[in-house]
């Protein structure tokens, strides 16, 4: 009876969580993250999952405020977040080559990782090569292969922002930005290795500078079915 309570008490938890959530425009800029709370963030992102355990991603946190300044001039959808947010992240995703089953990247996750054998790491190469290309038919369409990436990281985006909202820290999410020249900033900074990385999203976290309006969301009933 009593882990029955407490799964209930967390159920309630996470979606006070979720209720709570809502994509800032503008951050408190007097308020920062603490270190232990970042870290906490972004190790879960480390955590989350990823097609075939591939982790294509990276994560950039970026507190120089003269960058963040250079990154404001063309990402549209965060004039207010990047001088005012605590914490201002860059995901990256790994580009096409290294999405490819025989690539130095994808032996490194199955060797060096996930340490499988030999026979085995071969076995989901082979795998991995056929479902890319051939079940998602992405063969010799390399921006939908890096767009697969991007999905991928998504998966962590989304595990930062509900983990941030259980411990009452403010995020937004935001592909508002002109990919190309934003790339180009970075490379010339030294920050992006564009061979092997591309931008795939940004998300900023703080804490609300003013109360946003009542969630709106679809009912259930619109967009759930059961067959």
């Amino acid at each position: 009876m009593e882990t029955l309570e407490k799964n209930e008490a967390l159920k309630e938890d996470i979606l006070a969580a979720y209720a709570f959530r809502h994509a800032t425009k503008e951050f408190d800029s007097s308020r920062k993250i603490s270190s232990e709370d970042f870290g906490f963030i972004l190790e879960t992102a480390r955590l989350s999952p990823s097609s075939f355990g591939f982790e294509p991603w990276k994560f950039v946190v970026v507190q120089n405020p003269e960058l963040r300044e250079k990154l404001r001039v063309n990402a549209w959808g965060a004039q207010k977040q990047l001088p005012t947010a605590s914490h201002f992240l860059l995901i990256l995703s790994r580009q096409p080559a290294d999405l490819a089953a025989d690539s130095a990247f994808i032996g490194g996750m199955m060797h060096g990782v996930q340490q499988l054998p030999p026979e085995v790491a071969a076995g989901k190469a082979k795998a991995f090569d056929t479902f890319l290309n051939e079940d998602f038919g992405l063969k010799g369409n390399d921006r939908a292969k890096f767009e697969w990436g991007a999905r991928q990281t998504y998966l962590a985006l989304g595990n930062m922002m509900t983990a941030a909202a259980m411990i009452g820290i403010d995020s937004c999410p935001i592909e508002g930005f002109n990919k190309e020249l934003i790339e180009q900033t970075l490379e010339a900074e030294g920050i992006l290795d564009r061979e092997h990385f591309g931008l795939a999203c940004m998300v900023a976290f703080g804490y609300r500078k003013a109360e946003p309006r009542a969630k709106t969301r679809q009912t259930a009933g619109q967009v759930i079915q059961w067959v």
